[in-house]
C-alpha cells in the first residue's frame, strides 16, 4: 500500500517517501511532510548548490550549509539559486 503525505512543497496530497532520507528531527519531518516528487526536486537543487558552490559534502561546513537550505526549501520561504546561477541548455 502507497504511503500519501499532505506534501508542504507541492501544496497537495501525493505519494510519500518509503523510509526517511535524512537523520533527526529534520529527517522525520520531512518524512512526514515531504513527497517523493518534491523530495527529488530537493535533489536536483541541491545537486545544483553543491556544483555551483563547489562545496563538498563531507565537510562539516558544506553539510550545515545544505541542511540550512534544505529547511528553507521545504518549510521556510524557499532556497535560492546562486545569483550568477545559468542553468544548462537542453
Amino acid at each position: 500500500m502507497t504511503r500519501t503525505v499532505q506534501c508542504v512543497k507541492l501544496g497537495k496530497e501525493a505519494e510519500g517517501l518509503d523510509r526517511p532520507t535524512y537523520p533527526g528531527e529534520l529527517g522525520q519531518r520531512i518524512f512526514d511532510n515531504v513527497s517523493k516528487q518534491a523530495w527529488q526536486q530537493w535533489l536536483q537543487h541541491q545537486t545544483m548548490l553543491i556544483n555551483e558552490y563547489r562545496l563538498t559534502p563531507v565537510e562539516p561546513k558544506a553539510r550545515k550549509f545544505l541542511e540550512e537550505e534544505m529547511e528553507k526549501f521545504f518549510f521556510g520561504d524557499g532556497s535560492e539559486k546562486p545569483g550568477d546561477y545559468v542553468p544548462p541548455e537542453e
